[in-house]
């Protein structure tokens, strides 16, 4: 008995062929949802797995790189200046601009403009400048220049002081490094360290409040236009040192030494707490010393390995550091306002060094009782207006650069929103520094911070190390396992229809 017998008998069995779920249009109908599905679900799996990459301004970008901005600044020389000698402000212009010749990188950024009393008097007040005669070489109010006689008849003194007062020399290496990077926001944290808190050794309290309002506060207020500041203070009683001193043998005692290697690890960090808040802003340090019994006197070595006169030092770009050893007119356990003078005088010095304030050429004096001229101030906008722009366009470069050259970099739309604000306000940094360099700096510091934003926002480098070879390598084993029995079935129904049309064909004939 065959097989087809034994289908055909009262046994149950059915024949496979006729199974309603073995039909050829239900069983292609099966296969084709799940090419449907599969069809449709691509699009959105693609959407989902790629990375995000916007169109960045290119073009816009390598225009700003090469614009600079400029700042015009005119000085007016009075009528008794070129009384004296009707020539000399042309010498005095010449000379100024052969400076800019030698020295181009003191001059960028700066339109020197020289007028006498028969030239039109410019009206903005932010970028004029008067040169006067009087009884001596000093800065009087405001943005006023007096020089005297002797420095008047002399082109080669006064384009030196007008150089030294517009566009102060390049900083040496070390003085560059020792200034702090721009920030809007700095906190001043002024620190009392008690290396031991020993009886003859130990101060408790201090009038810092009385000593902050006569020597801090005011140079805060005049630097108001670049920075916010917040002011914080604390009192110490154990700050030991992390290495031991140099014995020094003097006249009538003993006393301990710092060399310049000490100085530069004169910080304790493990053991020492300076900070007192927690922040994002830069934060420099002023730290009032005052050394245990047993290494007082504390002095400082200098290279030749005697005793210098200073008190005080400054670590670039971290604060600075005041040793007290016998200085004390009042109570060994407080430091009275007149016993802080000193300190915080050096202190104000100091601050105004970290921060890039260009100092008063030599031979010059200030009439008016201000921590801060009025050329300085303007000197250090610009300054710190061109190092936010130049920063800014850095920045911008090197974001461009980075997405044309790693084709994986995602730009996401907060990304591309950053450069265009970064580039709006290079543009507003550029328009207004024709008639404020405070608000040249406005912009710039906004430029920086956009700019700075845009290159280290993490959704830029969240798939920088995982490249599309990656991607390959985790989907492969998931689609080629649902793929391949689709694909077979799909080849195996096709040739099954491809015959049944072959075998119809033949009945026919």
């Amino acid at each position: 008995m065959n097989s087809a017998a034994i289908a055909s008998s009262g046994s149950g069995f059915k024949d496979p062929r006729k199974l309603s779920f073995e039909r050829d249009w239900i069983r292609r109908a099966v296969l084709a949802s799940y090419w449907i599905v599969i069809i449709l679900a691509f699009p959105f799996w693609w959407h989902l797995t790629s990375i995000e990459r916007l169109a960045l301004p290119t073009n816009q970008v390598q225009s700003q790189v090469q614009n600079n901005i400029v700042f015009p600044i005119a000085v007016h020389f009075d009528a008794s200046i070129s009384q004296q000698n009707p020539s000399q402000i042309s010498q005095v212009h010449t000379l100024l601009r052969d400076s800019a010749v030698h020295e181009p990188g003191r001059w960028t950024g700066v339109d020197l403009r020289l007028q006498d009393r028969n030239d039109e008097v410019t009206n903005n007040a932010s970028s004029l400048y008067t040169v006067a005669l009087g009884e001596q070489t000093s800065i009087a109010h405001s943005r006023h220049l007096r020089v005297s006689k002797t420095d008047a008849q002399s082109a080669t003194r006064l384009s030196s002081i007008l150089s030294d007062l517009i566009a102060p020399p390049d900083s040496s290496t070390s003085h560059s490094q020792r200034v702090v990077q721009y920030s809007d926001h700095y906190r001043l944290a002024f620190t009392l360290l008690n290396e031991d808190a020993t009886p003859n050794r130990f101060v408790e309290t201090w009038d810092v409040q009385a000593a902050l309002a006569e020597f801090i506060f005011p140079l805060m207020s005049r630097l108001s236009t670049l920075h916010n500041f917040t002011v914080e203070s604390q009192v110490q009683y154990h700050a030991p040192l992390a290495f031991e001193p140099k014995r020094l043998a003097l006249r009538d005692t003993e006393a301990s030494g710092l060399t310049q290697e000490d100085l530069t690890v004169f910080i304790n960090s493990a053991e020492w707490t300076l900070s007192s808040s927690v922040s994002n802003d830069p934060v420099l340090h002023f730290v009032l010393f005052v050394p245990s019994e047993t290494h007082s006197p504390l002095k400082i070595i200098d290279s030749e390995g005697r005793p210098a006169n200073q008190s005080s030092f400054i670590l670039p770009q971290w604060g600075s550091i005041f040793i007290l050893n016998n200085e004390l007119n009042s109570s060994p356990l407080h430091l009275s306002y007149n016993d802080l003078k000193p300190v915080f005088h050096n202190f104000a010095t100091q601050l105004a060094a970290l921060l890039g304030v260009p100092p008063v050429p030599l031979g010059l004096s200030v009439e008016e009782s201000c921590i801060l001229s009025d050329w300085q101030l303007d000197a250090l906008l610009r300054r710190r207006a061109w190092q936010n722009v130049q920063g800014s366009q850095d920045t911008l470069h090197s974001i461009v650069k980075l997405v044309d050259q790693i084709n994986n970099m995602p730009v996401g739309q907060v990304v591309r929103d950053d450069v265009l604000d970064a580039l709006a306000s290079l543009h507003e940094a550029y328009r207004t520094a024709v008639a404020s360099p405070a608000l040249a700096l406005r912009w710039s510091s906004k430029a920086l911070s956009m700019a700075s934003r845009a290159f280290f926002n993490p959704g830029m480098l969240a798939l920088l190390y995982f490249p599309a070879e990656h991607k390959y390598a985790v989907y492969t084993p998931l689609f080629a396992s649902i793929s391949v029995p689709l694909v077979v079935a799909l080849i195996r129904d096709f040739m099954a229809w491809r015959r049944g049309s072959q075998d119809d064909g033949r009945r026919r004939d």
